[in-house]
Order: C-alpha cells, then structure tokens, then sequence
C-alpha cells in the first residue's frame, strides 16, 4: 500500500504538469486557483467549499478550533504509485483551508531550505490579510497558537516577521508566544509612526500655498493640482469600475500605465486610510452636500429595517424577513465593530501628529534666528473646528472623519483673530509669540587684533579636525538650549545608545555629557561629567578623537570663554602626562580646537606653554605632531608682540625634531600660521628671514672642518617655507595694491605659475585671500616690473638690494664637493624663481650672478683670489636659476653657460669640482641628459686638448644615469673618437668613462666594443711605456671589478693586473714603481671581496698578490704585511676547495653516515611532545 511522502515536493505546479503520470487529480472549483483567502474574511472559510481531498496532518490547532487533521485521504491512493504534489498546491490548499499556523510554519521551513514561495511570501507579508481579522467581533479577535489564545492588535499585526520557528510542538509556551508578539507588535508600531512621519511631510512638502488656494477658489476655472495621494487612490477606484463593468482589456492597459501603484490592495494607496465607495457611489452622492468632517462628531445608531423605506431595498431580490433582518443586524454590528476600531486608532494618530507637530515647532524655533510662532495644537477640538474654513477633499478623507484626523498642512489661528486666512503657513511667525520665547544673547569671544585673510583663517581652522558632516556629528554640534530640547535630544540619541554602549560604542554618549554639561547648575557635577568625558574611552581612536574635539568645540561656543578656561582646560592639563599616548594627543589636539574660544590671555600664556612642554617632553611621534598643529592654530589667533621670540624658539626647536612627521607638521601648518602673525608684526623682513640667515652664515663658519649638513638643511627648508609668505608681502605692499580690482574678465592663473605648496597655508592665493584677487595683483605685478620698475617699492628692494646678495655670498662660501649642499641651495633658488616669476629671474636675479661669474679665466686665479668659477655659486646657479624655466631660450642660455664654464676651466688648470657638481645635479633629471650630451659634444669636437679631456672627464659621471640607448648611439661613439685623440692625455681620460660603461650596461655588444677599447690600451706597444695610462687603468678596474660582470672580471681584469704587477718587478724607477704597487694594492683590496674561482685565483690572482708583495717588502712593508696575511687566506681557501672535493669523492659513505645521524636526531625530536621550551632545552649546553 503505497503512501504519499509529504518531503518528495516539487517546486511548482509546471514541475507537476512535466510528470503527467505522477498527478494527483482532484475536484477543484474555480474559487480554488486564488493566491488567497477569500475578499470577504480571509478568516473564516467558504460555506460551499468541497472538502479537501489531501488534508496534511499537524499537531497544531486549526484557527478555527478543529482538532488534528486526518489523514483517512491517504488510504484512498492505495494501490497507486508514489505521488509528487506541487510545493505551490499545498501552499493552496493550506490557504484555502485556513490552516494559517501550518501554513506559516510550511513558509518557514522552506525559508531555510532556500525555496522560498511566491505565494505564501506575498500572503504573510500583506498586511491587509490579518488587519481585517479587527473586523470580527471581539471574541473573535483571537488566534489560537499551540498554548492558547494570543491577544492582538486590530489595525497593525502581520505575521511576516514572527518567529514561529523557535516554538517548538512539545509543551505550552504561551508567556513567550505572548512576549513575542508584543515584541513584534512594538516593532511595527514603530514602522507606522516611521511611516506617518515620511506620509506627513509628504504631505506638507505638496500642499500649495495660501495665495494659490485664494486664487482657485477665486477662479473655479483654475484646476487645483492633483495631489499623489488623491491620484493613487482615484487610480484604484477607476481600475475597480473597469474591472466590476468587464472592461478587462482596458483595466490591463491601464494598469500597465501605472505600474508604480499595486490595483490588487488598497493598502498600497496610502498607510491606514479608509477605502472611500466606489466610482458609481460618489456620482450618485456628488450633488448631494457632504457635511465638514470638523463639524460632525463620531455616534453610534441602531437602525430598525422596518422603519426603512422600501425603496431602499427594491433593487434587491425578495427574502425571507427574518433572513433578511438578521444579515442587515450582523452587517451593523460589523461596521459598528470596524468603527469603533478605527476611532481609537485615529485618536492615536492624532496624539502622534500633536507630537510631531510640537517636535518641528521646538526644531524650527532651536534652528532658525526668529523664533516661530507658537502652535495652539488645542485650537484642534471640536468646539473650535468651526474656525476651519477650508474643505477636506472627500477622497483624502472620506465622511467617516469626526473631525479628530488633524490636518497638518493648515493651522488655525486663534480666535481671537476674526478673519483667519484659508490657510496658514507654520512657518510664518506670530507677533505675539515672540514675546513667550526669551532670545538668548550671543556669546562674545574675543577676537585677535589680526589681519588675516577669511580664507587663510579657514584653511588654518581645517587643520583641528572636527566632524560634523555625520549623523552623531550633527548631534554633536548642534547643543541644546532648553529643558524641551534635551528632552528631544535624549529621544533621538537614546535609541543609538542603548544596543551600543555595551559594544564600545561609547562615543554615542557624548552628546548625552555635552548637553547635561552646559546645562547643569551645580560646578561639581559639570566637572564630573567633563572628567567622565575625557575619560569616557581608554585609549580613543582617530574617529572617537574627532567626535571628543567636536563636542568641546560646540561646549566651548555655547558657554563662552570664562567657563572653557575653568571648566575645559583643567580637564586637559590633568591628562598632560598620561600613559596612554592617546590621551595625550586629545589634549594636544584640544588646544588647538578650542583656541578659538578662549581668552587671548590664556592662548598666549597657559595654553602655550602647555604645548611648549608637550613639544619638549613627549616620546610620541604623533603627540608632537598634533603639538605642533596646534601651536600653529595658536600663532593664528594670538596676538601678543612679545610672544614672537618664544614662536622663533618653538619653529627651530620643532624643525630640529628626530621625527619627519613633525618637521611636515612645521612646514604645512606652523610656519606658515607663525610667517602671516610676523607679517602682521612687521618682522618678516627684518627680523625672521635675517635671523635664519645669520644662522646659515654661523653655522658655514663653524664648520669649515666639517659642516653640519643636517642643520644646514633645517634652516634652508624653512626659509623654503618663507617664501610664499614674502611673495605675499611684497604684492600686498605693492605700489599698484589699490588699483587692483576684480572686476572685468580676469585671466586664471596658469597651473606652473607656483611650485606646488606643501600644504593649503603655503598657497598664495590663500594667503592674499583668493585666486581671483592673486590673478589681478600678477597682472599688475609684471606690468610693473617690466615697465615702470621697483620705485618706491620697499618690500622688493629689500628683496634684490640685501636678500638676493646675501644668499649669493653664502652660496659661494659653502663646499662646492658636498653633494647635499648644492641640491638643497639649488631646490631654495629654484622655488624662490618660480615663486617670484620669470620677470623677476631675468631682470634681477640673472643679472646678479652674472655679475660675479664673469667667465674669464681672471675669475679663475686661485692665487690671486679669484676663484669664484671654481665655487658652488656655478652649480647653483645652473641648476637652480637657469632651469627654473624650460624654452627654448633658457636651455640655450644654459647649454652656453655650461660650455663657457667648461673651457674657462679647463684652459686655466683650474680643478673642475664646480662642472662635475654642475653635471650630477642635472644629470639627476632625464630630461637634461640630450642638453648635458650636447655640452659634452661641444667639448669633443674643441680645438683645445684640455677642454677635450675635461669633456672625456665628464663622460663619467654622465654613463651612470642616461639610459643604454643614449649610450650606444651619443656616449660611446663620442669616447671612440676621443680614444683616437692625437693627444694621449686626452686618450687616457676616456678609460674611467670605459670602465664606468663596463659597470653598468649590459648589452654585450657594446661590453665587446669597450673591452676591444681597453685591450688595445693594455697590448699596444705605443702604451708599454706610458706611467699614466697604467695608472689610470688600474684605478679604474679597482673601481669598476666588484660591480662588472664576473666573466669580464675572470677573463679580462685578474689576468692584466697579474700581467702588470709582474711587469712592475722590473721598474727601475722608484718613484713609479711606488705609485703602481700602490694602486695595485687597492685594486686587489677591493677585488679581494669578490667571488674568484679556483682556475682564476691560482693562476692569476695569487701571482699578482705574491709579485706585488715582492715590490712591497722593498717600498712599504707596512703593506708587506697585509700582503701576506692576504695570501695566507687565499691559500687556505684554495686547499679548503680541495678538501671539499676529495670530500666529495666519499659521498656515498658520507650520504650513509649523515642519514643515520638524521634518524636519530629525529627519533630525538619525536619524543618531545610538550611545549617548545623544552624544545629550547635541547639546544642548551649542559653545566
């Protein structure tokens, strides 16, 4: 006897209909194909049902008070093979039945299963299948669960987020049933309230104003626009009339129309709003007059249908009387039912809408300056309805209204007023209620006896980072000034602080702190709480931080200067030397937020010293950097004038910090803020700018033994710094000043006009106050300088008669062959140039050094002092002014500089450190690398020997930075020619360039070319003799041997220094013979370190140790020592090779032996099953 398996489901009726011999057939009316419930009460079902032919049996109780169902269905299949039912049948069937708990707990489990149902997700999830269940009367209005009745609300309880999972079959839970549905009953009255909210302001955002309602009721002509509730809601009765009046095809197009609006439940028109009567019922009523809902009061009549007249029922068929009159009785008392329900739910939604109504007056009187006027939400009542002049749409709200819906678009005036306008905008104040609210005084902060521009405060105010772009943020910021208003900021923030505070999400009471702070009498309990605020978190992030900072800022502007200093500072100056260094950036970073706000004694009194300390005390890196963020704030906003040597103090001693980011907080924030307070006082000039040149001057005296290059580069960063600021000085100052103005079309400025700031503090548009007004000044500028001169313009002459020569004396002073000095002078000079314009460079800067460096070779006379080429004012001034710009004529007025330099050296002997230094600097740039070739090219093809040689010099340094292409098509050919120079002076100074391509290039054509070069200088007769070239060799493979490649160095360089120290046993003369075996000696020293292969150190690396070693027991036998020692080790390596491969011959013993060792190490290590300390005793060295 076969029997259906109720878990072998398919997942629809098409699945069902694909397997045509597994069908069950059943009997079905046409009322059975429905998704739901009958219209009627999905509740109760139909009285002509057929009885279902497959019943599914539960332990549940139906909701209709029957018992288990049977499965006596099943025994009827017998004989028949395994059917498969639809998954989507059963959810029919359990639908139609009303087994609503089987139902649910069937959408459950097929939840989990990842199956979830059209049918039954639609049903759960449609409110308007439980909110009719409140239209049953009340001892209906129970649903029985597996422990009994559950109590629920009438108008809002669905079962789409009930948990019924977790009850189990087994025992009756019905305080957890109870407490679960209370729960979710809480929770969807909270959506209502939600959706009320959003329903409102909707509401309010369409309503038109007063003006254009006088002017539709004036113009009956003028069609009032539609409002979206009242187009839903027509839509929907129109979709009905089609539907009821056969018109199909025309209510599908319609829907298709619409297709934003659902036409199947009325529940989509809008939240609980009563379903008005059909089309045909309002044309019959439309002459009739429909009374004011604010004029009618909610009663309840009992009608007798004998007194009825009989025309009112005529259009029905005749019944029974008494049939008859019981229907109409149990319709009555139904709506009688529905109505009561529906008034108190609208006497609810009327105290929500008072509410709210009194939450948007409180939040409009605490944002707005004027205070709105006061709301008589009394004025609401019936007694006073009468004042309401203005008609509700009867499809908004139909006659059911008793005047206690309120209207929240319009709000009455008192009675006061006799001819109250159609409607009132709550927006516009009342005269009288300005009266009620007492408008508190502005705080007063005192302000700073400054200048600064609005955009150079704002940009230095950036840099306290406050947060107020968040929700808490917003909360934050935004402080309470009433008892009313701390009520409605705990009803916002609670609801965030309650599942959170738990979590340590502690920022959310903060505003709870801040706001009971301001306003609390008591001192005590205002520092309490101040104190529990800075210790809310035990080590705060950056977040938290930032939420801490912005409610002090909001304290701070709230109670004013005196009590920030009594009342905020102390908690800061108590957390100064915490152990958390988080703690300790707060306080760092609170000075500089509540700078603003606090006295000017105390910013330049206690508030810097307490940084002051914070800056010389703390370890932390990123505790001084927010020190000296806000010690920049600071420089903003005081104003004492003796405070400036305290600030100089605090910039040196900032710049001289071990930590990169402070010394990028100096820069970004700290001189720039300190640069605009000294352009104020009038000391940029004459007092700062000097005072970090004396220090560059002292510092190049004291080091002519070795110069602090470390310092060196502080001091000439800052005045880095300086610049933007002096350039603002000097157009601010400007003759032309007044005549700028920001009218008319003014060209933007070009992108490379500046060189990029380091921060927004160092922009000049910032400092002047805006790109439109630096645009104008820039104009005027170079019109100046080009036409009518520096006449009268102090602050530039300060600049080109005592700045400009006193920075080009100290660029001569400093050492022309440290690398590090002439890149940071050149980067200073290259910045002031372009800061300062094109205009400028030519007409004052250019002509200055040109003055000194007259190219002569008079200016080259060491003897005579004139040694100004030989110095760093050559590399400064090519690198650093001549490239400032980058056309055609300046790289041709570069390219002539170079070569004049080139030959005036070389034609006067005079050493070439200032063009070496000259071509690393720029030889640093790819983009001047076809510039450099060019100079060198010049030098190649000139007349003069020296100048050939010197360009061969520069080869050198040239090699290491161009690329392979560069080299093989411009470098090479150019040292071949050189190679074949009649002069061989200048032959032998193309072997270091040789050498450096070996080091660094790697085609292997162009290795083969520079080795045949080479080989021809070491095989060629014309060379045996020639002392120079031999040393300049040897020299360079003691450079260039460690880095070449290894085969180059086996077959080329070991084999030609053995060849060469043996041809060095017999140099007669001493004076050479010395000076070979010492460059020898370095070369095998440095050689020394590479790896060499046993063929190569035993026939030409020892040779060439041992024959240098006999040159030096007769020359130097200090190196006669090393030598040997250095033999020693080299044979020792030698026979240790050996060693290993006689060792290798015995591998296969050897293999043996070492895995019986390792087996046993092993075994060892396998018995250790405890900790790894006992592992760590293995190792140890027993006592």
């Amino acid at each position: 006897m076969a029997s259906v398996n109720p878990f072998n489901l398919s997942d629809s009726e098409e699945e069902a209909e694909r397997r045509p011999n597994e069908t069950i057939h059943t009997e079905r009316n046409p009322s059975e194909g429905a998704p739901g419930p009958p219209p009627g009460n999905p509740f109760s079902p139909p009285a002509d049902a057929e009885p279902p032919t497959l019943l599914l049996s539960s332990n549940r109780t139906s909701p209709s008070g029957e018992g288990s169902v049977s499965v006596a269905a099943t025994s009827a299949m017998a004989g028949t093979a395994e059917t498969r039912i639809s998954v989507d049948g059963i959810a029919a069937q359990l639908l139609r039945d009303q087994y609503i708990l089987t139902a649910l707990e069937f959408h459950t489990e097929l939840l989990e299963a990842g199956r979830e149902l059209p049918r039954l997700r639609d049903y759960f999830s449609n409110p308007g299948n439980f909110e009719r269940q409140s239209g049953t009367p009340p001892a209906r209005d129970q649903v029985l669960g597996p422990g009994g009745p559950l109590h629920r609300a009438g108008s809002i309880s669905t079962l789409d987020s009930l948990d019924f999972a977790r009850y189990s079959d087994d025992g009756n839970r019905e305080s957890d049933e109870r407490v679960a549905v209370l729960e979710f009953e809480l929770r969807k009255a909270k959506e209502t309230i939600q959706a009320l909210r959003a329903n409102l302001t909707q509401a309010a955002e369409s309503e038109v104003t007063s003006q254009e309602r006088k002017n539709f009721k004036s113009s009956p002509e003028i069609q009032e626009p539609i409002r979206p509730l009242e187009k839903r809601a027509l839509n929907f009765l129109v979709n009905e009339y089609l539907l009821k009046h056969d018109h199909k095809l025309s209510s599908i197009t319609f829907s298709d129309e619409n297709d934003d609006q659902d036409f199947e439940l009325w529940d989509d028109v809008g939240l609980n709003i009563p379903k008005p009567p059909d089309l045909l019922h309002l044309y019959r009523n439309c002459g009739v007059s429909v009374p004011s809902p604010r004029d009618t009061v909610d009663v309840s009549v009992g009608v007798d249908f004998g007194d009825l007249p009989g025309n009112c029922i005529a259009q029905d068929p005749p019944k029974k009387p008494d049939l008859l009159h019981q229907q109409q009785t149990e319709v009555v008392q139904e709506l009688e039912y529905q109505i009561s329900l529906l008034t108190n739910e609208k006497q609810s939604l009327a105290e929500q809408i008072k509410k709210l109504q009194s939450e948007i007056q409180t939040l409009k009187r605490t944002v707005s300056s004027p205070p709105p006027a006061t709301l008589d939400l009394g004025s609401h009542n019936i007694s006073n309805s009468t004042t309401t002049t203005s008609s509700i749409d009867p499809l908004a709200v139909p006659p059911t209204d008793n005047g206690q819906y309120l209207d929240i678009r319009r709000v009455s005036e008192p009675e006061t007023n006799p001819d109250p306008p159609s409607s009132q905008n709550i927006s516009h104040p009342h005269p009288q209620s300005h009266n009620k609210l007492k408008s508190r005084p502005p705080v007063q902060f005192d302000q700073p006896n400054r200048k600064l521009s609005p955009a150079f405060q704002q940009a230095l105010l950036s840099f306290c980072r406050m947060c107020s772009d968040s929700r808490l943020g917003a909360e934050v910021s935004r402080i309470a000034d009433s008892e009313e208003s701390v009520m409605l900021m705990l009803g916002r923030c609670l609801p965030h602080i309650v599942p959170n505070v738990l979590l340590a999400k502690r920022e959310e009471l903060i505003p709870l702190i801040l706001c009971t702070a301001c306003l609390h009498p008591e001192p005590k309990e205002r520092d309490q709480l101040l104190h529990i605020l800075f210790n809310l978190i035990k080590r705060p992030d950056d977040e938290q931080r930032q939420m801490i900072l912005t409610g002090c800022v909001a304290f701070a502007r709230h109670v004013g200067p005196t009590r920030v200093e009594a009342e905020l500072l102390p908690q800061c100056w108590e957390q100064i030397n915490h152990k958390y260094p988080e703690r300790r950036l707060l306080v760092a970073e609170s000075c500089g937020a509540l700078a603003p706000y606090l006295p000017k004694e105390i910013r330049s009194s206690l508030v810097l010293s307490m940084l002051q300390q914070m800056l010389a005390e703390d370890k932390a890196d990123m505790v001084r950097e927010a020190v000296v963020k806000s010690l920049g704030i600071i420089m903003g906003y005081i104003d004492d004038p003796d405070k400036y040597s305290q600030g100089f103090e605090l910039m040196l001693l900032s710049l001289g910090d071990p930590s990169e980011r402070v010394v990028s907080a100096v820069h970004q924030v700290f001189i720039p803020a300190f640069a605009a307070w000294t352009t104020e006082l009038g000391t940029l000039q004459t007092a700062l700018i000097p005072s970090l040149l004396a220090r560059i001057e002292k510092l190049l005296m004291q080091g002519e033994h070795g110069l602090d290059e470390h310092k060196l580069h502080v001091f000439l960063s800052a005045l880095q710094s300086l610049t933007p600021p002096l350039f603002a000085v000097v157009l601010q100052s400007a003759p032309f000043t007044s005549r700028a103005k920001l009218t008319g079309d003014i060209p933007a400025i070009e992108v490379t006009r500046f060189p990029r700031p380091a921060s927004p503090l160092q922009d000049v548009a910032t400092i002047i106050g805006s790109r439109e007004m630096l645009s104008a000044l820039l104009l005027l500028y170079d019109y100046q300088l080009e036409h009518e001169g520096t006449t009268g313009w102090d602050s530039l002459l300060w600049v080109v008669n005592q700045l400009l020569p006193q920075l080009i004396e100290i660029v001569g002073r400093i050492n022309v062959t440290s690398s590090t000095c002439v890149h940071e002078f050149s980067r200073f000079f290259w910045r002031l140039c372009r800061t300062f314009g094109k205009i400028f460079t030519n007409t004052k800067v250019k002509p200055q050094f040109q003055e000194i460096l007259r190219l002569s070779e008079e200016n080259v006379d060491v003897s005579a002092g004139n040694d100004i080429l030989t110095k760093a004012t050559v590399p400064i001034y090519a690198t650093g002014v001549l490239t400032c710009y980058n056309q055609d004529e300046d790289r041709k007025l570069l390219v002539g500089f170079l070569e004049d330099v080139m030959t005036t050296l070389s034609l006067s002997h005079a050493p070439l450190d200032s063009l070496k230094a000259s071509f690393v600097e720029l030889g640093a740039n790819p983009v001047y690398h076809e510039l450099l070739l060019t100079v060198l090219w010049y030098g190649v093809v000139h007349t003069s020997a020296l100048v050939r040689c010197t360009a061969a010099r520069m080869f050198e340094l040239l090699v290491k930075g161009v690329n392979e292409t560069l080299v093989a098509q411009r470098v090479v050919p150019a040292l071949i020619t050189l190679s074949s120079d009649p002069e061989i002076s200048v032959r032998i100074s193309t072997i270091p360039a040789f050498g450096t391509i070996m080091e660094t290039v790697t085609q292997k054509e162009l290795l083969e070319r520079v080795k045949m070069q080479l080989a021809s200088f070491l095989e060629d007769p014309q060379y045996h003799d020639q002392h120079s070239l031999h040393m300049e060799i040897i020299r360079t493979f003691g450079r260039v041997g460690p880095n070449a490649e290894p085969r180059f160095r086996d077959e080329f360089v070991l084999p030609h220094l053995h060849k060469l120290a043996l041809a060095n046993n017999s140099q007669t003369v001493e004076s050479k013979r010395i000076d070979i075996a010492t460059q020898l000696f370095e070369a095998y020293s440095a050689l020394s370190c590479c790896f060499i292969s046993e063929e190569v150190m035993v026939n030409h690396f020892l040779p060439g140790l041992r024959c240098l070693r006999a040159d030096m027991e007769q020359l130097s036998p200090e190196h006669e020592v090393i030598l040997s020692s250095m033999i020693k080790e080299c044979e020792i390596k030698v026979e240790n090779r050996g060693m290993a491969d006689a060792q290798g011959s015995m591998s296969i013993a050897s293999s043996l032996v070492g895995e019986d060792a390792k087996t046993k190490f092993l075994s060892k290590m396998g018995q250790l099953t405890t900790s790894g300390a006992m592992l760590a005793n293995v190792f140890q060295r027993k006592k």
